[in-house]
């Protein structure tokens, strides 16, 4: 029993740390860029957009070109926000990866 008890104290402590790294997400930014910066995106680490920058100049362009350079630099955002989820994943759970197809948080 005293294995149980030992794994019980332990998958409580995941707990809490889970719920640390869920506050600490909402708390993080990261910015993606497309068009060599003309477009920012700001994403926290929840993936919610928190900010959009773009460059005046592209006020007078074609409306497709500012459409995808948002898509993309929104696109770019995503993925550091993945890296960085990934990362943070890792260590709190040892390097132990997960199954192929489970994001966290929860």
């Amino acid at each position: 029993m005293k294995n149980l008890s030992q794994m019980m104290k332990q998958v409580q402590e995941m707990q809490g740390k889970m719920q640390e790294l869920q506050t600490q997400l909402e708390e993080v930014e990261m910015v993606g860029n497309a068009g060599a910066g003309m477009v920012s995106v700001t994403l926290n680490g929840r993936g919610e957009m928190r900010g959009l920058k773009m460059d005046p100049s592209l006020k007078d362009g074609d409306i497709e070109v500012m459409e995808d350079l948002i898509i993309a630099a929104f696109n770019d955002a995503k993925r550091l926000v993945e890296d960085y989820t990934q990362e943070e994943m890792g260590k709190l759970t040892g390097g132990l990866s997960l199954p192929p197809g489970m994001k966290l948080p929860f």
